[in-house]
């Protein structure tokens, strides 16, 4: 049992409060149920007592921590204690809220729900089919490494618009970035930046509209949060000349004795527009010689077949079959495909003269080419393996380019016929 003293509680009485072999409190005779708990440590932590269910005898006893002494004054204490007395008197129970709230889900907590009960749904087109094994691993990575880290300890109730918006801010200046060292040579490099925030706010939103469902919270605070979902600027696509760059670049890294895989998984991302998994974990049989098609049993959208430029085809042909693997392009040891691009294609962009071109880059180049050369959006679609028209649209803008052209060359024939100055362009 507590020794229990009552005294007008003030900076001097508080100082004065020696600690002891036991715990004591000493209770304001000024503000009933306003106290000072003194520890056998001296910690000195100021508490509320009071009666709930708007008090009675009958009633339990709560007991509310105000603060500790010194990161409040008594004065300080003494007034939130007559907040929090004024709300049991009509009835509230303050201890039971912090209960309640020390209890409520934390967003770390609802990120691990999130992986386990379902998160991986597709949205969109897709909506309702679950998502491929690589999209969830890159889903659950960007939320365990910028989320948790800034936001983890946050209860999902305390997220708010001004939470996220924050948040994105942090993750595009890289306050989530890390390098973590895992064994003897493995290493988990987290970078921020605007894209990492632009797709980990995609991600955040689907976490928090799966706790609108789980009826977790009441609404959505990413669909309010002002923040750029895009940079606004046009896709990078290499120019002819560029790609010329390129293929010279290749050319002399063979010679000089490179990882050949690597070289013609590159080759084959120019000459077919797929994306970095689709080349690099392409299987023989995905591939029809005959018709000149991929038919890719798993890709991003689903089951696509794509129509395979002639070039292509002839590439294709030229690389050695291995009995031993279903895989175009076999890990150099193991089972498996080769996944050795990463660490060679800083190597080749340099060598090329490319800084900041990525392998995306090249899948890119194809739209911009093909719709450049005239070819309907829908056949760059095609091309791409686009499950709808919304992805093509991006190289709609390209499309104008030939047209622009031709417009001025027509216009300056027409200005010189009415006698009007050419353009200083002619």
């Amino acid at each position: 049992m507590r020794n229990t003293s009552q005294t007008v509680l003030t900076k001097r009485t508080v100082d004065g409060c020696a600690p002891s072999d036991k715990r004591y409190d000493v209770w304001d005779s000024q503000v009933p149920g306003f106290g000072l708990r003194v520890g056998t440590s001296g910690v000195k932590t100021f508490v509320v007592r009071y009666r709930a269910d708007g008090g009675g005898r009958s009633a339990p006893r709560r007991y509310v921590t105000v603060g500790r002494y010194g990161a409040v004054t008594v004065e300080q204490a003494r007034k939130k204690a007559q907040q929090i007395l004024a709300e049991a008197t009509v009835g509230d129970d303050p201890a039971m809220k912090r209960n309640a709230k020390r209890d409520e889900l934390k967003m770390s907590g609802l990120i691990d729900l999130y992986e386990k009960e379902g998160c991986f749904i597709q949205r969109g087109k897709r909506q309702g089919e679950p998502m491929k094994e690589r999209t969830k691993t890159y889903t659950i990575a960007r939320l365990r490494h910028h989320v948790v880290p800034l936001l983890g300890s946050k209860r999902v109730s305390e997220v708010n618009v001004g939470e996220i918006e924050r948040f994105i801010r942090d993750v595009a200046t890289g306050k989530s970035a890390s390098d973590t060292k895992i064994g003897h040579r493995k290493r988990i490099v987290v970078r921020g930046g605007d894209g990492a925030a632009r797709k980990v706010f995609r991600d955040l939103s689907a976490v928090f509209s799966f706790a609108v469902r789980r009826e977790i919270v009441e609404a959505n605070p990413c669909e309010k949060a002002v923040v750029r979902k895009t940079d606004n600027r046009r896709e990078r696509f290499l120019s002819i000349d560029e790609i010329k760059q390129l293929g010279t670049a290749l050319d002399e890294l063979e010679a000089e004795g490179m990882n050949l895989k690597a070289l013609q998984i590159t080759r084959l991302w120019v000459l077919t527009g797929c994306r970095r998994q689709e080349i690099a974990e392409l299987k023989w049989d995905e591939i029809d010689f005959e018709r000149g098609l991929l038919v890719l049993a798993d890709s991003k959208t689903g089951r696509s077949v794509r129509p395979l430029a002639a070039a292509a085809v002839k590439l294709l042909k030229t690389i050695q079959r291995s009995v031993d693997s279903e895989f175009v392009f076999p890990a150099d040891s193991g089972e498996g495909f080769f996944q050795g691009t990463k660490k060679v294609w800083p190597k080749i962009v340099k060598k090329a003269n490319l800084e900041g071109v990525t392998p995306h880059t090249l899948r890119h180049t194809m739209g911009a080419i093909a719709t450049s050369s005239g070819e309907a959006l829908a056949l760059t679609g095609a091309i791409l393996g686009h499950a709808n028209m919304r992805s093509t649209m991006i190289y709609a803008h390209v499309e104008m380019d030939p047209s622009k052209l031709a417009a001025d060359r027509v216009g300056e024939q027409l200005a010189a016929a009415l006698g009007q100055p050419r353009s200083s362009k002619s």
